[in-house]
């Protein structure tokens, strides 16, 4: 994933007047970006960069890293002035670059791309139009873009940025670091924690799909009078939708991951750390545990309960209460062994069916 594509080392000098955003590109030595990943230098340590590139794509004044065996000959190649390498790289030809040798490349260039993200997103100030209504209340070096709506005794703190045509609705509160992306509705009441990032299209707090039939066979709405609490480090992905309760709250626990375009029905609660993948429903009142890793398009039936340390395959149908540590697939899911062993029956139905007929046919022969 983080060899991909081309980006510039870069952060803005925004000032606090509206409509002020002046971005200015910097360089890093190696010896400097050593010191941030705690490495080691091997070549020129005062080498500077200023853009990051792919191992095969790279040029002078990039740098690069080297974490999977099969990209090891671009080493000899590559045109970029530095690579991050793993300590344990030993090279088996003359190499022309600057290497940073680290414990973990991978994890060491993810954290350049973190710093790169940070920078990029320093905006602060206001922007105009937009509107904030006077009973909102925000910490230092917020950022509110253009066409965004803040709503009453909206409570924002350090650090918060909201970008273009968000809307905020009444009592909302985010917490510091929080990032709020282009065309996000956070419907009101809502809690959202520090460090948190909402993607782009994300909608939270939107009502649950609660009616109620009536004896003529239409619905009445039942109002959905809760809200979505969401804590610390949670990342909402791009299009995915979390409803409020009915009653109480809908609750993503801190350090949750969802992917883009995901359904969280009214009153579910996710566990810490759990990741799901995209496509998935969870519908209403379910409870997941922590430290689960849900595959894309499953589907989780309203009211039960997914213990702890669950992984369900993509893809899966999950219609009953799941203990700790069980690992699904199918719908509806079964235990992985059990659904591979019968898998193998399965593409061979036809098969076996005209073999029984056969054995019956010849038993009464």
């Amino acid at each position: 994933m983080y060899n991909e594509g081309l980006v510039h080392f870069s952060y803005f000098c925004v000032n606090q007047t509206k409509n002020s955003v002046k971005l200015q590109s910097v360089k890093f030595t190696a010896q400097q970006i050593a010191e941030i990943l705690e490495g080691d230098v091997v070549g020129n340590p005062d080498i500077e960069v200023s853009r990051l590139a792919k191992i095969e794509e790279g040029f002078e004044g990039t740098i690069t890293f080297l974490a999977n065996p099969k990209y090891t000959p671009h080493i000899y190649t590559t045109k970029a002035s530095v690579v991050i390498v793993n300590k344990s790289f030993a090279p088996e030809n003359k190499i022309k670059t600057t290497l940073i040798k680290v414990e973990d490349a991978y994890l060491a260039f993810s954290k350049i791309l973190d710093y790169y993200n940070s920078v990029k997103l320093n905006k602060t100030g206001i922007e105009q139009p937009s509107f904030v209504s006077d009973s909102a209340t925000y910490g230092k070096d917020v950022y509110i873009g253009a066409f965004s709506y803040i709503g009453e005794n909206v409570v924002m703190g350090e650090n918060v940025k909201i970008f273009p045509s968000a809307y905020i609705g009444d009592n909302v509160v985010l917490g510091d670091n929080t990032i709020i992306f282009s065309g996000a509705k956070i419907y009101s009441e809502t809690i959202i924690g520090k460090n948190c990032v909402i993607n782009a299209g994300a909608i939270v707090g939107a009502d649950g799909f609660g009616f109620a039939p009536n004896e003529d066979g239409s619905y009445s709405k039942i109002p959905q009078t809760g809200n979505v609490i969401i804590e610390d480090f949670v990342d909402i992905g791009a299009a995915t939708t979390i409803d409020r309760a009915t009653l109480g709250s809908t609750i993503i626990r801190a350090g949750v991951k969802l992917d883009n375009q995901i359904q969280i029905a009214h009153n579910v609660e996710i566990g810490e750390n759990t990741v799901i993948a995209a496509q998935t429903g969870v519908a209403g009142s379910s409870k997941i545990g922590k430290n689960c890793q849900i595959g894309g398009q499953v589907g989780i039936a309203g009211h039960i309960t997914i213990g702890d340390n669950v992984k369900i395959q993509a893809q899966s149908g999950i219609g009953r209460h799941v203990k700790d540590n069980e690992i699904l697939q199918g719908s509806p899911a079964l235990k992985l062994s059990d659904y591979n062993k019968s898998y193998v029956h399965f593409k061979n139905l036809p098969a076996i069916v005209k073999n029984i007929y056969n054995l019956e046919k010849n038993k009464w022969e």
